[in-house]
C-alpha cells in the first residue's frame, strides 16, 4: 500500500459489493479518508459500519448510477459535502445473465453504456468543472474491449450484453486518455483490474472465476500509488499494474472527439 494514500479522501462509486467492496475496506485499513457510494441503503450502510470499524472517517451517498439526474447530483453531493482528492470510478455492470436482452437505462440509453460509461463520464465532467478530484482520477476499465460504431453507440444492432459491455469500457479508456490531455495537471489513468475475478457480475454471466477479488484490489491500489507518485505519465491503460495497450480505436484522436461530442450531448442538460 502506497503510504501517501493515509489521510486522502476517496471517492469509490460502486463500493457495496465487489471489487469497490474490497477496496473500501483495504483503503480503510490504510487510513484514508472515505467517500462511499452505493444505490442500496442496507448495503452502504453495512459497508459504512464495516469501514468505520476499520477506523475510517466515512461518508456515505446514494445514487442510481442509470439515471443521468442522480449522477449530477452525487456530484453536485460531493462539492457541498467533501471534496475528494481521489476519484475511483469502479461502478460498473456486466454482461448480465441474459446475453440476448437489451436493457436500456432511465434516461432510455442503452444500460452498459449509459452506466459503464456515461455515468463515470458526467460525474467526471462535474467534479472536474468544479476543481474535483484534487490529485487523481482512476477508471476501472476492462480487457474486454470493442470499437465503438458510431452510426450505432447505443448496439440497437447485433445486440448482445458482451457486445455492449466490451463498447463501454473502450468508451471509459477513451475518455481517460481525453481527460489526461484535457487537464494536464491531473493524473488520471485506467485499467483491467484482473480476467473473470471472484465477483456478482462474473457468477451473473455463469462464468467460472479466475482469480479473486483481492486481485483486482492490489491492481487497482498499484494504479492509484503511481498516479499520486506521478511516475506513469497520465492517460495510461494498464493490465493489473503493468502498462499495456487498449485496443487502437482508443488512441485515434479523431474517434475520441467524436466520443466527447456525443457524450457531451447526450449529457448536456445535466452538465
Amino acid at each position: 500500500m502506497n503510504p501517501k494514500i493515509s489521510g486522502k479522501s476517496i471517492l469509490i462509486t460502486g463500493s457495496t459489493n465487489g471489487i469497490g467492496l474490497a477496496c473500501a475496506r483495504a483503503l480503510a485499513d490504510a487510513g484514508a479518508r472515505l467517500f462511499l457510494h452505493g444505490r442500496d441503503a442496507a448495503k452502504l450502510a453495512r459497508v459504512a459500519a464495516d469501514a468505520r470499524g476499520r477506523g475510517a472517517e466515512v461518508q456515505t451517498f446514494m445514487a442510481d448510477l442509470s439515471s443521468l439526474e442522480e449522477t449530477a447530483g452525487l456530484a453536485r453531493s460531493m462539492e457541498r459535502a467533501g471534496q475528494p482528492d481521489i476519484l475511483l470510478n469502479n461502478a460498473g455492470i456486466g454482461f448480465g445473465s441474459n446475453g440476448s436482452k437489451r436493457e436500456l437505462s432511465r434516461d432510455g440509453h442503452e444500460l452498459r453504456f449509459a452506466v459503464n460509461y456515461l455515468a463515470p463520464f458526467l460525474l467526471t465532467e462535474e467534479l472536474v468543472r468544479r476543481g474535483l478530484p484534487r490529485l487523481a482520477v482512476i477508471n476501472v476499465a476492462s480487457a474486454g474491449q470493442e470499437a465503438l460504431d458510431f452510426d450505432d453507440l447505443m448496439t440497437q444492432n447485433g445486440y448482445s450484453g458482451v457486445r455492449a459491455y466490451c463498447r463501454s469500457k473502450l468508451a471509459l479508456i477513451m475518455m481517460t486518455f481525453d481527460l489526461a490531455a484535457l487537464h494536464p495537471g491531473l493524473p488520471v489513468q485506467s485499467l483491467h483490474p484482473g480476467t473473470y475475478l471472484d465477483t456478482g457480475m462474473v457468477r451473473e454471466a455463469g462464468i467460472t472465476p479466475l482469480g479473486p477479488v483481492s486481485q483486482g484490489v492490489e491492481s487497482i491500489l498499484s494504479v492509484m500509488g503511481l498516479a499520486l507518485d506521478g511516475t506513469a505519465a497520465s492517460g495510461g491503460y494498464f493490465n493489473g499494474a503493468k502498462p499495456a495497450r487498449a485496443l487502437a480505436q482508443a488512441y485515434n484522436t479523431a474517434a475520441r472527439q467524436r466520443l466527447r461530442e456525443a457524450s457531451l450531448e447526450l449529457a448536456g442538460r445535466w452538465l
